[in-house]
């Protein structure tokens, strides 16, 4: 073994080199923390704000500053509970219960201490203390979500950061010490506060301030379900499910999502000008299975469905546009005919009778086998696809007859009161599954182009959720639980050597959070058995 070193004094070396900063990096293809002695010859890949490892370290380190500031500036004694809830506006919203009045002068006192903070670079320390410790810990601090959180934990030990006189625990890596945290912003909204930070696309700036005020309501619906139900984090599931209390807890919250899409088919049932249901959203946000249950409640309202996928009108793949990398485009909006799509669609309105196609993905070629359609006084169109929310597709369409959904995964269950889980995260875990399922897909290979997918969402459906007439929340609070004994033996096959491999190895880690649970109590119809197996729908 040759000379040891520390690998923020190789980063501090190397960061000439790089445009972003270094904060994290990669020895023989594991994710390391800076603080972390290496053999000098060791191959270190370093990695920065702009990569996604990283931001999210720069994010989680930034967090722990602003909960210092927060314990720091108002008394203990007053503070309930401080809670990262989830994420808006490229930040997170956060909030706090107790003795606190969150308003302006909040906001710049907490801003001014995480300055102090940050100026004074003070160093961020990891210890590894046993589960036991852990738990007496934060029971005598009052994080009572993570001495429930380590109750359940398999591990014996835990890593807990010290920051000056502030100790807490938190799922991911950390940067040094504060004074890498150069940009951030907090904002008053509703009642709490939205701390934001830079993006991987602008590493040195904060992004403008956008409330989203659609997302935030079903965000802020979805945080009430929970707390009505019990369990707003994982050990709180965890709990439920030591004493047996799953059952209920699957049935009502698949109840509460049927009473919603129940609600919403009575919204459109009592505009007679709505004509064309368009449902949105990101990659497994189990549009399939929610356009189906839409479909059923629609009837139960009187009124006659019909399915469209917006894939039927993909143009023949000869004419499909290229990505960078030379490969198909599938998700720009010029992969579809939008020509067909629009003189089809006015056809229907107008009471004419059109024959609607089908793509064939094996030949690459649209065809026509007869399915003709004409809509009656009663007869509504479900159209899903990931286009459905921008006008640009259904620009000859007249505004009222429209009636746009968008849906997503929201995952609301969070860690702890201080980790919150990615929206994403839920999201490929589900995608990992079923790719697995129903096409043989590694989850190597999943895990490869989530990037991609990740992308063509920020540009084709991100930038319109607000435009919907309503939002769905499709997450639900047990999936993650169920998923894990799927997920588990797909991730254990992704190998050390692997590009894939580090993302893998946090997959498992987050995953081990979760007692199991079994699929007997999920219903036909739930959105999770569109992903699992076992749906009533062709899914």
């Amino acid at each position: 073994m040759g000379e040891m070193i520390l690998l923020e004094k190789l980063a501090q070396d190397a960061q000439k080199d790089f445009k972003n900063r270094i904060v994290l990096a990669k020895v023989d293809g594991k994710l390391t923390e800076l603080t972390k002695m290496v053999d000098a010859d060791t191959d270190v890949e370093f990695i920065t704000t702009a990569q996604n490892d990283g931001a999210l370290t720069y994010k989680r380190s930034a967090t722990l500053i602003m909960l210092k500031a927060i314990y720091d500036v108002v008394p203990r004694d007053d503070i309930e509970k401080v809670t990262v809830e989830f994420s808006l506006s490229k930040g997170y919203y956060c909030t706090v219960r107790g003795n606190v009045k969150v308003n302006d002068d909040f906001i710049l006192s907490v801003k001014k201490r995480m300055r102090e903070i940050i100026n004074a670079d003070l160093p961020i320390v990891k210890e590894n203390i046993s589960k036991d410790e852990a738990i007496e810990h934060f029971r005598k601090h009052g994080m009572h979500d993570k001495e429930k959180l380590f109750t359940y934990r398999k591990s014996s030990t835990v890593n807990v950061y010290l920051l000056g006189n502030f100790e807490d625990y938190f799922y991911g890596y950390m940067v040094p010490s504060t004074g890498y945290i150069e940009y951030f912003d907090l904002y008053l909204y509703d009642v709490g506060f939205v701390i934001q930070f830079p993006t991987t696309d602008s590493t040195d700036e904060i992004p403008e301030f956008m409330p989203q005020k659609k997302l935030f309501n079903v965000l802020n619906e979805s945080m009430e379900w929970y707390r009505m139900l019990g369990v707003e984090t994982v050990g709180d599931l965890n709990e439920t499910i030591a004493a047996g209390g799953i059952k209920e807890l699957i049935l009502v919250q698949e109840a509460l999502q049927e009473k919603k899409l129940a609600d919403i088919a009575q919204t459109i049932a009592s505009d007679k000008t709505k004509k064309f249901i368009m449902i949105a959203g990101p990659s497994s946000s189990g549009k399939t299975t929610t356009s189906y249950r839409l479909a059923i409640q629609l009837r139960a309202h009187g009124l006659k469905p019909h399915q469209i996928s917006l894939d039927n009108y993909f143009v023949d793949r000869e004419f499909t546009p290229k990505d960078a990398d030379g490969n198909f485009n599938f998700e720009c909006l010029e992969a579809l005919d939008v020509e067909q799509f629009n003189r089809d669609m006015t056809a229907l309105l107008a009471g004419e009778c059109v024959e609607l196609p089908t793509f064939n993905f094996k030949t690459g070629k649209r065809e026509y086998n007869g399915d003709y359609k004409r809509l009656g006084p009663n007869d509504v169109l479900v159209i899903e696809g990931i286009h459905g929310l921008n006008d640009k597709l259904s620009y000859s369409l007249p505004k009222d007859s429209k009636f746009k959904i968008y849906l997503s995964a929201l995952t609301q269950l969070n860690i702890d009161e201080h980790n919150r889980i990615p929206t994403t995260d839920g999201r490929l875990i589900r995608r990992m599954v079923r790719d697995a399922r129903t096409r043989g897909t590694s989850a190597k290979k999943t895990i490869s182009m989530w990037s991609s997918v990740r992308r063509g969402e920020e540009e084709n459906i991100f930038p319109f959720q607000e435009e919907a007439d309503v939002m769905f929340n499709s997450a639900l609070i047990y999936e993650l639980a169920v998923l894990k004994q799927y997920a588990e033996p797909l991730l254990f096959g992704i190998k050390p050597e692997d590009a894939e491999y580090s993302e893998a190895n946090r997959l498992i880690k987050f995953l081990d959070y979760f007692l199991g649970v079994s699929t007997d109590n999920i219903p036909i119809n739930s959105i999770t058995r569109e992903f699992i197996g076992g749906s009533c729908f062709n899914v």
